[in-house]
């Protein structure tokens, strides 16, 4: 390795996208799709962990996509 090379690691990126909001019923962030201990972890997990997680991502942006009811729920509370 030359000295002019960078030194890179092979780490998994967060999937944060700055847009924090807990769905209240989910309990999963509305940006990355983390639960709230996923998010404080993910500095500490192992790159496996890391890989797992943003694999199940995916499936769980359907979670958020349901209606609520608007209005008309709320009346019949």
């Amino acid at each position: 390795m030359s000295k002019d090379t960078v030194w890179t690691r092979a780490e998994v990126e967060s999937p944060c996208v700055k847009l924090c909001v807990v769905h209240p019923e989910e309990r999963i962030c509305t940006g990355c799709l983390r639960t709230i201990d996923e998010i404080t972890q993910w500095s500490k997990m192992a790159p496996d962990e890391r890989s797992e997680i943003m694999q199940e991502l995916p499936n769980r942006a359907p979670r958020l996509k349901k209606r609520r009811g608007g209005r008309a729920a709320r009346l019949k509370r």
